[in-house]
């Protein structure tokens, strides 16, 4: 039961990893470009919304219809006002690194932001949830690990249905496969890419509602997801949105199986393993040639 309750565990966070590597496939597979500072933002996500669980006391569940818009907004302003003008120069001017630096540069001002705005404490949402434990078949659960679960693979399938057949999910597509082309079609290509933006952030608004009520909170926190998020995206595929949940599930059923038996630091190699394991033996990820956006 000890193993089987691993497996359910590492699903579980596995399913946040591969919500969170979600929004960094999605601007990748937009805009074309690897975004340093998504770590970050899943921090600000989390930050966000523990203060506004602490002031108000409201289930954290229910602030995903407040954190949700916020974070869209601010990854939509954050597109618009910081990487748009990066994008607009001509090709000959800007160099290919120059977004890259760029969005590492935001994530050590949001890291330093939150630093200086909410301490360097580790906080966590403590309710009755994150102490709770489900019986299902003579396994034991954590109640949060669950829940996350379950919302991260509603989100996911909303997410996949939105972009295959909705007009903007349409559009974003168009956008990722051909922006000149898009263009003369009439999409509004540079709101396009700050609408994919804003959508990548929402999407870590949701990874935060249901990380805070087990998992620490503090301005680095945003490190560690980052560097798996990477790894997830690589091993799923780049611009797949099925290749980011199994990837997530993927590295989440190492890390929790592997707890059983390993240390934590032979488990980590042993992830960063495969990593370049699937790097040698498939660069383009296990659905990267079958998804196109």
């Amino acid at each position: 039961m000890d193993l089987l309750s691993a497996v359910v565990n590492g699903v579980s966070m596995g399913a946040i990893y591969g919500l969170i590597a979600l929004g960094l496939t999605l601007i990748f597979g937009i805009m074309k470009i690897i975004n340093f500072a998504h770590g970050a933002l899943l921090m600000l996500s989390m930050m966000t919304s523990y203060w506004i669980w602490k002031i108000t006391g409201l289930n954290p569940y229910l602030l995903i219809i407040l954190l949700v818009p916020i974070m869209f907004v601010f990854g939509y302003i954050t597109q618009r006002v910081f990487i748009k003008p990066v994008l607009d120069r001509q090709k000959d001017v800007r160099e290919p690194i120059s977004v890259l630096l760029l969005t590492a540069a935001l994530a050590m001002v949001f890291e330093n932001f939150a630093l200086m705005t909410f301490g360097g404490d580790y906080v966590m949402a403590k309710t009755a949830v994150s102490d709770a434990t489900l019986v299902l078949g003579g396994v034991t659960l954590s109640a949060a690990r669950f829940y996350a679960l379950i919302i991260a693979l509603i989100i996911a399938t909303i997410f996949y249905v939105f972009l295959q057949y909705s007009e903007l999910g349409r559009k974003l597509r168009a956008c990722g496969q051909d922006r000149n082309t898009a263009a003369l079609m009439g999409i509004d290509v540079p709101n396009t890419y700050a609408i994919a933006f804003g959508i990548g952030t929402a999407l870590l608004a949701v990874a935060a509602i249901t990380l805070i009520p087990f998992y620490y909170v503090h301005p680095t926190v945003g490190e560690v997801f980052m560097t798996k998020a990477f790894i997830v995206v690589v091993l799923g595929g780049l611009g797949s949105v099925p290749g980011a949940i199994v990837g997530g599930i993927i590295i989440g059923l190492i890390e929790s199986i592997g707890a059983q038996y390993m240390t934590a630091t032979l488990t980590t190699i042993v992830v960063y393993l495969i990593f370049l394991l699937v790097l040698f033996v498939k660069p383009s990820g296990l659905f990267g040639s079958r998804f196109e956006w």
